[in-house]
């Protein structure tokens, strides 16, 4: 393993380079340890070593995959709470479920171990792509190492902005009590009752690990994150809303994130030897920022490539029709033509939960799409539908005939890319 700071004489030569060690590339690093793959050379580029709890994963799917015996909890019914109704949802055949960093990371080091992989701890700067080899810099332009391919999850903004650029931002406390408070059997995925921001959704929704043991979270969808007195008074009233007495409580823990959701795209595969993972990959949901199951498919099907002697380049996170309709949908929230608690809570209320659940992972047929689209709000979202159209249509006059699309819908893929 190179240390920070020491340069070795001449760069490295691996068949594959995993530049940023997050937790894309460490879904990817436990993928690829689950294959025989001898004689694969593989280098990690990142100057910080993930260990610990440094981040909570929920998210939903059939029990009995080779995940279970890492999560923290998971639950086959959940709320989702409006200020007018309280609905428990059964979820069969799926299960909704929470997983720690910890395990992850732990399960990425020891594959990495396994593999043979080295690990250079210095940032990553630019990636020079002759359509052979990838050279990896460092940020004083020195190159560190030449790969066959490049898996790269640094975050990054997409391509062009996006005709609608909102965040899901978010800060939840892990509240321990000394006696029972939380209901294991069920989480609440969605709790509607906090007070809504002008321009924007909010919930809160609470994922009990036993009966005195949860996070606690409170986030938003909206233009801009809050500050951290905004964050921390939101949470003591949501506190208040569960009926929670803080004072015989303790905050072990705060997680804080901030996740895009935006129309702009985000490229998949800036040029012929680099592939991106993870948000810069375009895992991330628009309408909703669920990330994880997308960055789970896109490991799996990169190990899976690798070990059949493919390139390492997974299918889109989801399908073209979902991405428009994504647009549609985060159009419609912005420019306030249907109300965001409405919305969701007619999703819930006029579809099978399990159905929702699949829609929002990117999993479900055009059959179900059309029958979840007619549970919406039907002339607020035709507008939606026209203005979106409208917004396309000026965006391609403005970039002109020359900016053809490439890859995930960007601009073509050059020899050179910088990244």
């Amino acid at each position: 393993m190179w240390q920070r700071g020491r340069m070795p004489s001449s760069p490295l030569d691996v068949d594959l380079a995993l530049v940023g060690g997050g937790g894309a590339a460490s879904l990817v690093l436990a993928a690829l340890g689950r294959h025989e793959l001898a004689g694969l050379r593989v280098a990690v580029v990142d100057p910080v070593r993930k260990r610990g709890q440094d981040r909570t994963w929920a998210f939903w799917g059939v029990p009995g995959s080779d995940l279970d015996p890492l999560l923290s909890a998971s639950w086959s019914r959940v709320e989702v709470v409006t200020p007018a109704a309280r609905r428990v949802l059964s979820l069969d055949p799926l299960r909704y479920a929470m997983l720690r960093s910890a395990p992850v990371y732990d399960r990425a080091a020891a594959a990495e171990r396994r593999l043979g992989a080295v690990r250079i701890e210095v940032p990553a700067g630019r990636l020079r792509d002759d359509g052979d080899r990838v050279t990896v810099h460092d940020p004083a332009g020195r190159a560190l190492l030449r790969a066959g391919w490049v898996l790269d999850s640094r975050p990054r903004p997409p391509a062009r902005p996006g005709r609608t650029s909102w965040l899901q931002h978010f800060r939840g406390w892990w509240l321990a009590a000394d006696r029972p408070t939380f209901d294991p059997d069920r989480a609440v995925l969605m709790d509607f009752r906090t007070p809504q921001p002008d321009r924007g959704v909010s919930f809160g929704y609470v994922l009990p690990v036993d009966d005195r043991y949860a996070l606690v979270e409170y986030t938003e969808f909206s233009a801009a994150p809050l500050s951290d007195a905004g964050y921390d008074r939101a949470l003591r009233g949501y506190a208040g809303l569960l009926g929670l007495d803080l004072a015989g409580l303790r905050v072990r823990e705060v997680e804080n994130g901030v996740i895009p959701m935006t129309d702009g795209p985000f490229v998949g595969r800036p040029s012929p030897r680099v592939v991106r993972l993870g948000t810069a990959g375009g895992a991330t949901r628009p309408s909703t920022g669920f990330t994880f199951s997308a960055m789970l498919r896109q490991a799996d099907q990169v190990a899976r490539a690798v070990a059949a002697g493919r390139p390492p380049v997974p299918a889109p996170a989801y399908p073209a029709r979902h991405r428009w309709m994504d647009a549609v949908a985060l159009r419609a929230l912005d420019r306030g033509h249907v109300d965001g608690v409405a919305f969701f809570d007619r999703l819930f209320a006029r579809n099978p939960a399990e159905r929702v659940l699949r829609f929002l992972d990117g999993a479900t047929s055009p059959a179900e799409e059309l029958a979840v689209m007619r549970s919406s709000p039907l002339l607020p979202m035709t507008g939606a539908v026209l203005g979106d159209a409208a917004g396309r249509l000026r965006a391609r006059l403005r970039r002109g005939p020359s900016a053809a699309p490439g890859p995930e819908g960007g601009p073509r893929a050059e020899g050179q890319a910088g990244s």
